[in-house]
């Protein structure tokens, strides 16, 4: 796997996830119990009167999958994601049992610091989406991203 320096990022570059991950309703009722307790998550038949009509996955169940197929994906800054924050997290429809879902990530900005002449920082929006191309989780993330050792420009 090839990393990236903030010089290989453009505005408008898209990459995707190299697979998907299958939700199962195991997994979302385990990650509920530690993590998001609420009854739509962890009961069948109760989350049947919520308003999501069905059990569904927590929105921070979603997030979590969701840096698993960034971290898996095309892109890969050199020295790992470092995660700046969050201008933006929506989650449109809820995550289901059975569901499969991928990314896809748009780098909207690429700048170098200001007052490190090493590293720069770039804003990527990552749609999370399921198998029917349905946006399951939309955000827009700032990264920290190393710049080319030695000023190099070369992008082999």
């Amino acid at each position: 796997m090839n990393e990236r320096y903030l010089e290989d990022f453009a505005v408008g570059q898209v990459f995707a996830s190299k697979g998907r991950i299958k939700v199962t309703k195991e997994d979302i009722i385990a990650f509920a119990r530690q993590y998001d307790p609420q009854y739509f998550h962890l009961d069948e038949e109760a989350a049947k009167k919520s308003i999501f009509k069905g059990l569904c996955a927590s929105g921070w169940h979603t997030a979590a999958l969701t840096m698993r197929l960034v971290a898996d994906s095309e892109y890969r800054a050199a020295g790992g994601t470092i995660g700046l924050g969050f201008d933006e997290l929506r989650w449109p429809l809820p995550v289901r049992p059975g569901d499969e879902l991928r990314i896809e990530s748009e780098v909207l900005d690429v700048r170098p610091s200001k007052s490190r002449s090493d590293r720069g920082l770039m804003k990527m929006r990552t749609r999370t989406l399921n198998q029917h191309g349905q946006v399951v989780q939309d955000l827009v993330a700032n990264a920290l991203v190393p710049r080319r050792p030695g000023g190099e420009t070369d992008k082999t």
